[in-house]
């Protein structure tokens, strides 16, 4: 598996598999199911309210936890120094684990800082290997990062190569801030990436599917991708990207296919905001 390193030295995976919808009820199984075919990254939330799911697996598997790495996120409801503590500590409780290999914000709204100086807290007393964000937009992931003492390693978006957040790479590169990209292969009604003709031919160059090129586009410009699926097959589909590379060529044809850099969701809409803060604030 092919690895970056965050600023403070922690290496991560490149690919991982996430569970994001994924029922608690069918989290151990996927999980195990994924495992077994190679991933060593797991990015769950607690929000997905799948966590202890993933501790069941991790622990059964019987691999070794350094050989693991764990991805966990702080929800708007647990925002706040004294509440996002007791978070980070019931998440370690759900997965089973004595610390979080990273651990992002969710969402960029509520007490983040208060957020933020519980997570800092928690990486300086070992519980945490690196943190970050998730869902923070160009101008407040600027705000964020400007002030806070630790810069965000990490910043989880919808990424793919129809929504290829191009417009916030510079600023994520002044920070050192690497990116994570949710959806690599579409997300939340988006089937355009696996149905791209243009994807579909290059892979036929590689005897690889639309979504391994995909894939392939995203970890070879250094961004950390997390797809899902419920199925083993598609799961060791996924994770059989390493043993091609994309020419240079045929990188610039697939940056073209960029559509936009919103993503599906728009985070900085005022009801999308609105309904964060009154439902889960």
């Amino acid at each position: 598996m092919e690895t970056i390193k965050l600023t403070n030295g922690v290496e991560m995976p490149l690919l991982g598999y996430g569970v994001f919808q994924v029922t608690p009820q069918e989290c151990e199984r996927c999980v195990s199911d994924a495992l077994s075919v190679g991933y060593r990254l797991i990015d769950t939330a607690q929000a997905y309210f799948n966590e202890e799911g993933v501790g069941a697996a991790i622990t059964k598997s019987g691999i070794k936890r350094e050989d693991l790495f764990l991805v966990t996120k702080v929800w708007i409801s647990n925002a706040g120094e004294e509440k996002a503590a007791a978070s980070i500590d019931e998440s370690l409780r759900k997965l089973q684990t004595d610390y979080i290999d990273l651990l992002l914000i969710h969402q960029a709204y509520g007490d983040i800082f208060g957020t933020w100086r519980a997570m800092e807290k928690a990486y300086r007393d070992g519980k945490v290997r690196a943190i970050g964000v998730s869902n923070f937009q160009q101008a407040r992931f600027f705000d964020f990062a400007h002030y806070v003492d630790v810069k965000p390693m990490i910043n989880q978006l919808q990424c793919n190569p129809l929504i290829q957040q191009q417009e916030i790479e510079p600023l994520l590169n002044d920070f050192g801030t690497r990116m994570m990209a949710w959806g690599p292969l579409g997300g939340q009604g988006v089937d355009g990436v696996v149905k791209s003709d243009l994807l579909a031919g290059i892979g036929k160059n590689y005897g690889k599917s639309a979504a391994q090129v995909a894939l392939r586009w995203l970890t070879q410009r250094g961004i950390v991708a997390i797809p899902k699926s419920t199925h083993r097959e598609r799961m060791e589909q996924n994770i059989n990207i390493f043993d091609f590379k994309l020419s240079d060529d045929e990188m610039r044809q697939i940056a073209r296919l960029n559509q936009h850099d919103q993503g599906t969701v728009n985070f900085s809409d005022v009801q999308f905001v609105k309904y964060l803060i009154e439902t889960y604030g």
